[in-house]
């Protein structure tokens, strides 16, 4: 029985050990929301816009920073993350954007049950950390479709795709690029609407 109590000891002790070690801190970044001027737009100033939840038909939208390797090479930083589930922040950024470019008279989240005159919806192709060799870059490929929520027709369509090269190959880096090509999609994408 001394043994036993001896074992249970030690196991006990070596457990409180482990468990004490300390871990990495855990980094979060999140998504600025790019200064666009106010631009100018006959065509849809008196009507409203409702920008839905963006989807991803090939990756995992979630809180996780995404990278790769290799086109079948996928992983995830395990000490840094996003402020929020992806598709989140980019719906709330593209709501920022639109809102301060005053194209429409008003826009919408899709949580509202307000009835919109326009749908804005996007499909994210790709959103994550390429590494290349001694290449690094955010990649950010995103579709958006505008669509007249009274007829139920497209309006018109595009894809949006950039490559911002990293300032350094770590999370850091990855969030720093995202965030200088969102400034550029966020630019494009109200030149395009307008």
């Amino acid at each position: 029985m001394p043994r036993l109590k001896k074992k249970f000891v030690l196991i006990s002790l070596f457990v409180g050990l482990v468990g004490c070690s300390k871990a990495p801190a855990l980094k979060v970044y999140s998504l600025n929301v790019p200064t666009v001027g106010t631009a100018q737009s006959n065509s849809y100033r008196s009507k409203s816009v409702k920008v839905t939840y963006p989807q991803s038909l090939r990756e995992q939208m979630s809180q996780k920073m995404n990278f790769s390797y290799s086109s079948s090479d996928r992983g995830t930083y395990q000490n840094s993350e996003w402020s929020n589930d992806m598709s989140k922040l980019l719906q709330g950024t593209f709501i920022e954007v639109l809102d301060s470019a005053k194209l429409f008279k008003v826009v919408l989240s899709d949580t509202t049950t307000l009835k919109e005159n326009y749908r804005l919806e996007s499909n994210v192709f790709a959103f994550e950390h390429r590494v290349r060799g001694t290449q690094s870059y955010a990649f950010i490929s995103i579709q958006f479709t505008l669509i007249n929520a009274d007829t139920g027709k497209l309006v018109k369509s595009r894809r949006f795709s950039y490559q911002e090269v990293t300032p350094s190959i770590n999370a850091e880096g990855y969030a720093n690029a995202t965030n200088v090509a969102l400034a550029r999609l966020s630019k494009d994408l109200v030149g395009w609407l307008r």
